[in-house]
């Protein structure tokens, strides 16, 4: 075996030294997880799992104090803790937001609705681990556009609804035209049947021919009109029906502001509680001293 020199001998040392300091770290995080899981303290577990967002929302500190290293050791078990911490999640946001409806649709992973009633929309996920929902943007967006409607004293579709309405009231107007059309039509036409019967004079030839060329373009419009009137049946039974899919609409979305100001006053509120959701868990989760109100298996 090669001699080792005093100088490797001490590298060698101090490698040592600072992989056991590094395994020792990790393994005290991992017990202190281990710890956290069997005692049920949920919020220390928040701390552990990402501790620059707790050291920002709850410590309110201006730079996070993170341990990445340490908690990506947990990449492969973060579907099971979603699991574990969803359990008193679900219930802190079922008193709080009742008009929520969480289904899971995975380890760890939620989805939920507005309501409970019929044609209730999917309003988005359930972040577990950060506390946090994510709204399907175009539902949120509506919902938010129908309370800045109300200044103007109209809903979501209102607008909408009055633009079809009224090409509905034209569509009609065209199909109750239908015999004064086709009285003018006749008339037309025995006006152009005069005019190819009369003898026309050199020149009044062209009077003539401008004279036909109107006649010609009055039938061709009034043609053209009753086309359209055969086809607004249809169309007209289309809007009836868009109609009544904007009302729905309008209905459902009335159900959520009604539910939002019972509980929140204001939808400011209510985005002023979205945003201060995982302060305020957490807080609850002190306020308990960080155990759950519910007992995991």
């Amino acid at each position: 075996m090669a001699n080792i020199s005093p100088v490797e001998i001490e590298q060698f040392q101090q490698s040592a030294k600072e992989l056991q300091k590094k395994v020792s770290n990790k393994i005290h995080y991992l017990q202190t997880l281990l710890n956290a899981v069997q005692e049920h303290d949920d919020r220390l577990i928040y701390q552990l799992i990402d501790g620059e967002n707790y050291s920002q929302e709850i410590m309110q500190a201006k730079h996070g104090t993170s341990d990445i290293g340490n908690e990506r050791l947990l990449d492969d078990v973060t579907k099971q803790i979603g699991q574990y911490l969803s359990v008193n999640l679900l219930s802190y946001l079922k008193e709080t937001y009742p008009f929520f409806y969480f289904e899971q649709t995975g380890l760890g992973a939620y989805q939920f609705f507005f309501g409970n009633w019929w044609d209730r929309r999917l309003f988005g996920t359930l972040d577990v681990l950060k506390v946090a929902f994510d709204f399907d943007e175009i539902e949120y967006r509506k919902l938010k556009q129908a309370f800045e409607l109300e200044q103007e004293n109209k809903r979501l579709n209102s607008d909408r609804i009055a633009t079809i309405s009224q090409q509905t009231d034209q569509l009609q107007a065209l199909i109750d035209s239908q015999n004064e059309r086709d009285q003018q039509k006749e008339k037309i036409r025995r006006q152009l049947k005069q005019l190819a019967q009369e003898k026309v004079l050199p020149w009044e030839a062209a009077k003539a021919r401008e004279s036909k060329q109107q006649l010609v373009s009055q039938l061709s419009e009034l043609t053209d009109q009753d086309e359209k009137a055969q086809k607004a049946y249809k169309l007209i039974h289309e809007s009836e029906k868009e109609v009544l899919k904007l009302s729905k609409e309008d209905t459902l979305i009335g159900y959520e502001k009604q539910s939002i100001v019972a509980r929140f006053g204001s939808f400011e509120n209510f985005e002023a509680r979205n945003r201060s959701l995982y302060r305020d868990y957490i807080a609850d989760l002190i306020a308990t001293k960080g155990r759950v109100r519910i007992e995991h298996e």
